[in-house]
Order: structure tokens, then sequence, then C-alpha cells
């Protein structure tokens, strides 16, 4: 394909790697990375292990997330003068909670084609093998390492009417599912760990079990958590005042995300809703 100026661009190719078995990688991906000339990887270390598993010998070239925006203009370049590339991150999909997003994005603005490689996802891997009904979910990766910044986020997800799908690492696994249990409550939901890999543990309960569980076992490998909408209760009032005062008494939302989502859903300034919602708090 021809770029703005008239180069003939290389094509950036988005390759899926195995989450752990190495037999899941597809036929085409492991052609394409024998025919590209350059692969860049999250981790050269690590994808070299992969490449030497399956004889590949093509180059490497790093891209992790410190040096994301450098590299990216390096390998648009190379893609301008026709350089043909292949990302591929540590395991799974490129750009779905690892480095990728930029490269694509300015690939698309430089007139470079993008070609998808399906293959491995930990996210809808997980969603497989959960029994979840539900068509809809909401993906939001890993959540914050902080705990105040993870209560938070937790916080506006009590009233969420979809399953919450979490990425974690193994250091962290026990204190999201703690706090999930503290915010969200006794709810259903789905902890797949180490999947496709040797120790392989898919467990489908409740949060206060799955907490348990967290404690009493030796947490090795990065997890994905489901997590199922609680039972909606349905919200009582019809003026600002009632609004706020159901929200103060059956709701964990904080009075600033109150005056947020009640100025948002009822078109008002939020400084007005605020102010009032001081009054109503403060009763």
């Amino acid at each position: 394909m021809g770029t703005a100026d008239g180069r003939v661009a290389g094509t950036l190719f988005i390759a899926a790697t195995p989450i752990g078995n190495l037999e899941d990688i597809t036929l085409r991906v492991l052609r394409i990375l024998q025919e590209v000339d350059l692969i860049a990887a999250e981790d050269t270390r690590h994808s070299k292990k992969l490449l030497n598993h399956f004889n590949i010998t093509t180059p490497l070239i790093s891209y992790y997330r410190e040096k994301e925006k450098q590299r990216t203009s390096e390998l648009i370049d190379l893609l301008l003068d026709g350089t043909n590339i292949a990302l591929i991150s540590d395991a799974g999909t490129p750009g779905i909670s690892d480095p990728g997003a930029i490269l694509v994005n300015e690939a698309y603005i430089r007139d470079i084609p993008v070609v998808p490689l399906p293959g491995p996802s930990a996210l809808c891997s997980a969603l497989s093998v959960s029994g979840i009904l539900q068509n809809e979910f909401l993906f939001l990766g890993f959540p914050p390492a902080k705990k105040g910044q993870r209560i938070k986020l937790l916080t506006s997800l009590v009233n969420c009417s979809t399953a919450v799908v979490f990425y974690e690492s193994p250091h962290r696994i026990r204190a999201l599912l703690a706090d999930c249990y503290e915010i969200l409550g006794d709810r259903d939901a789905f902890w797949a760990r180490e999947l496709s890999k040797k120790y392989e543990e898919l467990r489908k309960s409740r949060l206060s079990v799955l907490v348990e569980n967290s404690q009493a076992q030796k947490n090795r490998g990065e997890s994905v958590v489901i997590i199922w909408p609680g039972v909606q209760q349905e919200i009582a009032g019809q003026t600002l005042e009632e609004l706020l005062c159901w929200y103060r008494d059956h709701s964990k939302l904080s009075l600033k995300d109150v005056s947020r989502k009640l100025a948002g859903d009822l078109g008002l300034s939020r400084s007005h809703v605020y102010q009032q919602a001081l009054k109503i708090w403060k009763k």
C-alpha cells in the first residue's frame, strides 16, 4: 500500500502468541513470524524462548512499555521504508493490557497496513469457561496497584449491571479479591489462574470462598477474575433531594461520585448538586 508521500509501506502484523502452552500458537502466526523482516517483542529475552522452540531466526527488536513512544517512531520509519514487522507481547494478544496501541494508531495515521493475527487471549479463554450467561461484560484490565485507587474503582462498580473482568498479578490477587468482597459483597465470581499452563486452576464460587482460597495457597502466575453483577436496587426518588437521600442511605458511592452521577443524569450543574449533597449528607 502506498503512503501519503508515495512510498510503499510494509505491513504491521499484530500477532497473538501462547499464554502458556506453546501448542496454542497458530500455523498462520508461525508462518508470518518466519516471513517478516523484523519482530518487535515486549521482552526479547522472553520471546527468544518461543522463537527458538519453533526454529524462527527473524531478527528481534524490543518494544516494552517504558520505551513505547520512542520505539514507535523507529518502527514507523522502518515500516514506511517497506519493512514488514510483527508485533508480539510476552503472552496473548498485543494491545490488550500490553504495549501495542500507540504503534497501531500511528500506523493508521501514516496509512500503513495493519493486519491482526488472531490467537490466544487470557480474557477470551477465561470467559469461555466461566459459564457466564450474559453477553455483556466490562473488561478493566489490571486494577490500580494502590489500595485507595482500587477501592475507588470498585466503589464505582457497585451498581454496574454487567459482569466485570480484571487481570491481576500473583502478588496482588489476594488484595484484589478481599477488596472486591468488602466493597461489592458476596457475589458469584470466577477465578482463572495459570491458564493453559501445567498448574492451571479454575475456581467458580462466591467471593467469600475465593478470598479464603487465595489466603490458603501460594499464588503463582497471572489471574483473570470475573465478578457477576449484584442484585440491582431500584432507585427511589424523583426530586434531587430524594435521590440524594436514597444514595446516601443505600449506596456505597462517595458524595463526590454521587454528585457527578446525578449532575449527568439530571442535566444539572455539578457544583449545584454537590452543594445540595453536602447539606443532605450532614443531616
